[in-house]
């Protein structure tokens, strides 16, 4: 059998792609994320962490994680993250451009699989790490990415009532 120039490359390029999807196999018990709600999540972190940490994306994901399971915000992602005065301005509708899109983008797909900060347990809030918040009921519990992530306790509860030093690296990846 002799192939043609053309039969030759179709074979060569068709090997060429197995290879190249089997370098790239995933974990298949891992489910695949929700496209909408990792849009979302991928927006809530590109824009209230863009050139942040890994961790401090991660910890924005968690305290979106954290509000769907809870009975006080909307039971979706995209629920929580367009949720008004909640999230950055335009959030939902400004573009991702630049180079911290894919790191958002691999932190959404991790928190959306399961991962979460180790330190926001319980955090449903965060703000800016400068912002000084005068009020008696944030209890502080991490400090990511350049966000204070805390939890809101009745004033006797709050322990912590200055956010912690920033610590980087707890999040896998």
């Amino acid at each position: 059998m002799t192939l043609t120039k053309t039969s030759l490359r179709t074979v060569t390029l068709v090997s060429a792609l197995a290879i190249l999807a089997s370098c790239g196999q995933r974990d298949r018990s891992a489910p695949r994320p929700d496209p909408q709600a990792l849009e979302c999540m991928t927006r809530a972190m590109y824009f209230e962490s863009n050139r942040s940490s890994r961790d401090g994306m991660i910890g924005v994901g968690t305290v979106v994680m954290n509000r769907v399971a809870s009975d006080d915000f909307p039971d979706t992602v995209c629920g929580v993250v367009s949720q008004k005065n909640q999230f950055a301005p335009g959030v939902m509708t400004r573009p991702m451009t630049d180079r911290g899109l894919p790191l958002a983008l691999e932190s959404a797909r991790a928190v959306l699989q399961g991962e979460r900060h180790p330190l926001i347990t319980k955090g449903r809030f965060f703000h800016a790490a400068y912002y000084v918040a005068n009020y008696n009921n944030i209890h502080y519990v991490a400090t990511a990415g350049g966000n204070a992530f805390y939890e809101k306790r009745r004033p006797e509860l709050v322990t912590r009532r200055t956010p912690p030093t920033q610590i980087e690296g707890l999040t896998g990846g």
